[in-house]
This record gives C-alpha cells, sequence and structure tokens, in this order.
C-alpha cells in the first residue's frame, strides 16, 4: 500500500531538517542531512544531498505529493536549481514550492497575521510579513557588512575585543587555550579559509558560558540593540512585538530582550527552529 506525504523541509546553510508528514493522521517522520544554499552551492552538490543524503533515508513505500522547501538563498534565479533538482529525484506530479527561509519563518511565526519576522542564527534577517506575502525587507548584507545579531556577530564581535584588548586579559587567555587559536590563525581562519561565517559562529558556545560576566552581557545586549535598531526600526511599526526564529535568539532570550526593552519594542514569539509551526501553517491550508 501506497502512503501519501508531505515533505517539508527547513534548510540552512549548516544542515536541513526534512520533515516527512501525513495530511491524513499527523504522523511525521524526520530525518537530517547538510545544508543546502542555491546561492552558493554548486549544483552538484545540492544533488547529491537530495539522491544520496535524502532520498536513501525515506521510506520506500512513501509517495511524496507535496514539497514545500524553505531555505537560505532561495530567491531566484537560485532556487529554481532547488526546484528542478526536487522534481528529479520525487515521484511525477509532485507539486514542489520552494521559498526563502525568510518566508518560512513569517509563515511560522505570524499565524497568518501581519508582524514582524526574524530570523537570528549564524546570520540574520528580517521582514514585515502582512499575513500572506513579504512586503517589506532589510538587506541583512552578509557578515562582512551586516548580519547585526547573528552568531557570526557575535564571534566576530568576541574576537575583536579579545585582541583589541576590550574583554579581560584573562578571558582572552582562557579563550585561546580553549579553541587552540592564535591571532595569527584567527586571521587565517577569517581571510584565507571558506565559510568564515560558520567559524566565527562556532564561537558562540563560548560566549554563552561567560553570559554572566559584565562585558559579554554588555556586548550581548549591544549586539541585538543594533540588530533592532539597523534592521527594525525602518519598518515604522513600532506598535508591533519582533518574533524571531533560531538558536541565537532561543539561547540569549534574556538579553534579547533586555535590548528590545532598551530600544523600546517587545519580543513577541521566539521559536529555536521554526518547522514545527510551517508544518502547521501548512496543515491549516487542508
Amino acid at each position: 500500500m501506497v502512503n501519501r506525504r508531505w515533505l517539508i523541509a527547513d534548510s540552512g546553510s549548516t544542515k536541513t531538517d526534512w520533515i516527512l508528514v501525513s495530511p491524513d493522521d499527523g504522523s511525521q517522520l524526520e530525518v537530517h542531512t547538510c545544508g543546502i544554499n542555491p546561492a552558493r552551492d554548486a549544483r552538484d552538490t545540492i544533488y547529491n544531498v537530495v539522491f544520496h543524503d535524502l532520498l536513501t533515508q525515506l521510506p520506500q513505500d512513501s509517495e511524496v505529493q507535496n514539497v514545500c522547501f524553505y531555505g537560505a538563498g532561495c530567491i531566484q534565479p537560485f532556487s529554481q536549481t532547488v526546484s528542478d533538482i526536487l522534481h528529479e529525484a520525487l515521484p511525477s506530479g509532485c507539486k514542489v514550492e520552494v521559498e526563502s527561509d525568510l518566508l518560512g519563518a513569517a509563515r511560522a511565526l505570524c499565524a497568518g497575521k501581519p508582524g514582524i519576522a526574524c530570523i537570528l542564527g549564524t546570520g540574520s534577517n528580517s521582514c514585515l510579513y502582512d499575513g500572506k506575502d513579504i512586503v517589506m525587507h532589510t538587506p541583512p548584507l552578509g557578515y562582512v557588512l551586516g548580519d547585526e545579531g547573528s552568531g557570526s556577530y557575535l564571534g566576530r564581535t568576541l574576537l575583536n575585543g579579545l585582541f583589541k584588548g576590550i574583554l579581560p586579559a584573562t578571558l582572552k587567555d582562557e579563550f585561546c587555550e580553549r579553541y587552540r587559536l592564535s591571532l595569527p590563525t584567527v586571521i587565517e581562519r577569517v581571510y584565507r579559509q571558506p565559510a568564515a561565517a560558520t567559524f566565527l559562529a562556532s564561537l558562540v558556545p563560548f560566549i554563552a558560558d561567560h553570559r554572566h560576566l559584565p562585558a559579554i552581557h554588555d556586548m550581548l545586549v549591544a549586539a541585538f540593540r543594533r540588530f533592532i535598531s539597523q534592521n527594525i526600526a525602518i519598518y515604522r511599526h513600532p506598535e508591533m512585538p519582533i518574533h524571531c526564529v533560531g538558536g541565537i535568539a532561543y539561547q540569549f532570550d534574556k538579553e534579547l530582550q533586555e535590548a528590545a526593552t532598551a530600544e523600546k519594542r517587545e519580543i513577541g514569539q521566539i521559536l529555536r527552529r521554526p518547522v514545527e509551526k510551517i508544518i502547521q501553517y501548512h496543515l491549516n491550508l487542508c
């Protein structure tokens, strides 16, 4: 007997969460693969993730009828590559929808109502959502020019404070010992090796372990205030709460709340990941 299913995916640059859902009984199967970012990844890379990592984990008796893929870098023309590969991999007649991770966040956070939706993970992003579409978007500009409040931004700010002597010398010594890093190796990792943003975000656990220190606490609050002032204020809806999804928002919720209060704003819903709410969004459309 063929079990007909929906496949819903939430993909970042690091990993993808795939949920195989039965709309009839609500049963779910979750699998994980490497991240897919078509603005960064070659077609062959995406093909291998879908054909060799995803399909080998799906039950053979599951005929997927609908795919809803939300991912980083999934804007035109890059999203077409993901759509084409999913059409190749899945049964003929399968309906494929590929959208940005930001629209996925908005659908998860705002539940079909107008609101401000944000992503605070390795990178950061935000939008004004009218309940159906994104109507305004502040470009995050990436880890070099922007991404305020993100994991990469926090890692960058930490390194700046440590090596410029803004943060205590004892903290620098502890950091260098823990990560086996020196200034030359940091420069090497950031400027000469690939995936600099991921490297910077990998330093967040050190920040979390020292969030009780006044200097680190102030650094966190300042980063989130900068995110709000440079990315959210432009929407000109101070009455709207700021909804957030992502590991950084979830882990540092208290500092985020403090930053919002200082900016005379309110934090609304915070989700570690959006995929469960995205599933509910689509099931409600059935």
